[in-house]
């Protein structure tokens, strides 16, 4: 719970006790707590070619806001090079990779995928 939806709420339960607790102070925090329970989720996606967080990052995809966000064309273009860059930005990891086979029969390499997530 934030500090200010319970500092309101303890401002109602002294309000109560003193009895002068108002309906528009209930109704404020109401709003409050609706405010505060409105955050999103958003989701990354970086594909490593190790399970080590300070790999090179080899594929990534973003979800912001319920959509598949565009990232850029070019690798160095990416807003992380490492999954650890992710984490130092407020990136938190939420699955650790499974190796995975990619690619074709004549040119398999391993690939590790991290999840990552934000609230905002």
């Amino acid at each position: 719970m934030s500090p200010n939806v319970t500092q309101q709420l303890e401002e109602c339960v002294a309000r109560l006790r003193e009895g002068c607790l108002t309906e528009a102070q209930l109704r404020e925090l109401v709003r409050t707590v609706g405010e505060s329970g409105a955050r999103r989720q958003s989701l990354l996606y970086l594909q490593t070619a190790t399970t080590s967080v300070t790999s090179k990052v080899v594929g990534t995809l973003l979800i912001e806001d319920g959509a598949v966000s565009d990232v850029p064309f070019d690798p160095a273009d990416w807003p992380y090079q490492t999954v650890l860059e992710a984490i130092n930005a407020g990136w938190r990891v939420i699955r650790f990779p499974a190796q995975l086979l990619s690619g074709h029969e004549r040119d398999v390499h391993v690939i590790c995928e991290f999840i990552l997530e934000k609230w905002e």
